[in-house]
């Protein structure tokens, strides 16, 4: 099926269902299966719908095939995806369906297992840029990178406050516009959950709104960040979220989307001196630099966007 980054995944009609199959990316550890498990229960528990595991002869969520890899089967669920909000009404609906899944899990005792660390550890995707930098210094994109390194650090280290300690609530991990799924116009389910953690929220939303409010995607050099459609992502998922929001976490949010952008545009930018971790479009790039280079130019400008809006931000989330 296209569309999928991080695993291979086939579209599969059998006389018992529909199903998706897909064979797991080796980043991810194969236990993350019960984190799956154990959240589909509960959202099923809830009145929502989400994807069952179909598990194996020998009783497991997953099959493993040493060399040929490690593989699932899932119930597929009907409705289709776009990359991103088509109005602020759907960014609406797909806010409502994220706080109807943070309120279903938020008192799931459940230990995560498989999670994979640093995913949001600003400090050291700075320092992975900063040692490309130092170790990376002949390769023909430097000039560009370090250029873009310095807009980087100077933005992270004047313009961006230290966030409070937040409550880590359970979280999908990749809220990307295309992982939800629309039924007749409403929103019904997330997919793609091997990212499931607990996180702070203003990890969560922030790169939901990262992903949501920037019309444009990844591969452009330029960006806007989308109020209409931040400010209607809000009101729908204040209006369906079953708890309430510390204060901490409402001033939290307020730089999140900020703080997602510029961590990604650093990760990206090291990547185009490493050129080891992100896919690159090699119809359209000569190597995987150029195409990491357009994308952390991208995330900048959308970061830059994002700060100019801070203040609408700030009063919306007052008045949520």
């Amino acid at each position: 099926m296209p569309g999928g980054l991080i695993n291979d995944t086939y579209a599969v009609d059998d006389p018992t269902g529909a199903f998706i199959l897909q064979r797991v990316n080796p980043i991810f550890d194969p236990v993350i299966h019960h984190n799956i498990v154990a959240v589909c229960e509960r959202l099923r528990a809830r009145g929502m719908t989400a994807p069952r595991l179909v598990a194996s002869d020998e009783g497991r969520a997953w099959v493993d095939l040493g060399a040929g890899g490690v593989w699932r089967v899932m119930t597929r669920i009907d409705g289709r995806s776009s990359p991103a909000p088509r109005s602020p009404a759907q960014a609406a609906r797909a806010g409502a369906l994220v706080a109807r899944f943070h309120t279903a899990l938020v008192d799931l005792e459940h230990e995560f297992v498989g999670v994979r660390r640093g995913v949001h550890d600003t400090a050291r995707h700075l320092a992975t840029l900063e040692r490309a930098l130092q170790t990376r210094a002949d390769h023909p994109a430097y000039g560009d990178a370090s250029a873009l390194a310095d807009q980087i650090q100077e933005a992270f280290a004047r313009e961006l406050p230290p966030l409070p300690e937040t409550p880590k609530r359970v979280a999908h991990g990749d809220l990307k516009f295309s992982n939800v799924i629309f039924r007749d116009d409403e929103a019904v389910c997330l997919i793609d959950l091997d990212t499931l953690a607990r996180m702070p929220l203003h990890h969560e939303l922030g790169d939901a709104w990262r992903s949501w409010c920037n019309p444009g995607g990844e591969d452009q050099a330029t960006a806007r960040f989308d109020e209409a459609i931040f400010a209607a992502s809000l009101v729908g998922y204040q209006g369906a979220l079953g708890f309430p929001l510390t204060p901490e976490e409402r001033h939290a949010l307020v730089y999140g989307v900020e703080w997602i952008a510029l961590e990604l545009s650093a990760r990206f930018c090291a990547d185009a001196l490493e050129e080891s971790y992100f896919r690159w479009d090699r119809s359209r790039f000569a190597r995987a630099a150029e195409h990491n280079l357009l994308r952390a130019r991208g995330q900048l400008a959308l970061y830059r966007s994002a700060r100019a809006s801070r203040s609408i931000r700030e009063r919306l989330l007052q008045d949520a």
